[in-house]
């Protein structure tokens, strides 16, 4: 069986045979692979990390530049001056360049496609000449994350800093960029990871995301560590649609729930499914010491 909806999980990763191959191909260059991924020749042009700045930075072309070699490598003989403004006409951006989609358009795009749920995030400062990168959240650990926060943005905050046409603009967002990276990767309430199904000790402390949680749990911190951009998205260039109301249901307390009596708290009854909770580093620490 072949599927050419790369929101299947019978996709072979080709983007020339996708229905969204631009989608595809972002998600190629920046590591991704489909469970049924076929061989297509790309591997010399994947990012080594899953970080892929839009801005040239530390040795590395602009995204737009990398993208487009790309996907003229995926389309081969098939590959022609005409093909590029034909895929970005499809997506809705007839006349403008990979640049100017992957800025604006990629990542409300890719929310869309894939359900709300985002596997490659548009991190950015929240200017249109700032910092900005796409990261690919399967890669997204804590080093990672530190990866990201000292050397990428770090390197962009020293460039800034040396000076030049509009620097000073740009070197405060970025730095404001960083002290909410810095937020999420120590992790304290109100920005913390919280897992309904995860009793106290197992809830992680600063940035150790499990996969297993899930996008929803994950993405929570980048989009309310405070808004750079548009209302509600934190730090990510377009808001998914998320939230963290309660969900459906109701524990029964014979299932021994670990937040089973929380509904209370937030104006509910015991049992209520919570998920918009908080908590300290100090309730963590001490839980993964066995004094809570």
């Amino acid at each position: 069986m072949y599927s050419d909806d790369p929101t299947q999980w019978i996709f072979e990763g080709m983007a020339p045979a996708s229905e969204a191959p631009l989608q595809v191909a972002v998600a190629r260059l920046l590591g991704y692979g489909w469970p049924d991924q076929v061989e297509d020749g790309l591997d010399n042009l994947i990012d080594d990390d899953g970080i892929v700045c839009l801005p040239a930075l530390r040795s590395e072309l602009p995204a737009s530049t990398r993208l487009q070699t790309l996907l003229a490598q995926a389309y081969g003989d098939d590959w022609s001056p005409h093909v590029l403004p034909k895929l970005l006409e499809d997506v809705g951006c007839k006349g403008w360049g990979l640049d100017r989609w992957l800025a604006d358009k990629f990542f409300e795009q890719h929310c869309k496609l894939f359900g709300n749920r985002p596997f490659i995030w548009h991190i950015w400062d929240g200017l249109k000449n700032g910092f900005s990168a796409l990261v690919n959240y399967h890669k997204l650990d804590r080093p990672l994350l530190e990866t990201l926060t000292y050397n990428y943005l770090g390197d962009w905050i020293r460039r800034q800093q040396a000076g030049g046409d509009g620097s000073e603009e740009r070197l405060a967002a970025a730095e404001a960029l960083q002290t909410k990276l810095k937020l999420i990767l120590e992790g304290e309430a109100p920005h913390d990871i919280f897992i309904r199904w995860k009793i106290l000790a197992e809830q992680p402390i600063g940035w150790e995301p499990d996969l297993n949680d899930g996008v929803r749990i994950n993405i929570r911190p980048f989009m309310t560590v405070g808004d750079v951009g548009k209302k509600g998205a934190g730090i990510l260039r377009a808001k998914p649609n998320i939230h963290w109301k309660k969900d459906r249901g109701k524990d029964h307390p014979d299932s021994n729930p670990p937040w089973y009596d929380l509904g209370p708290e937030y104006g509910g009854k015991p049992g209520d499914r919570i998920n918009d909770h908080r908590l300290t580093l100090a309730e963590k620490q001490a839980a993964r010491r066995g004094d809570a």
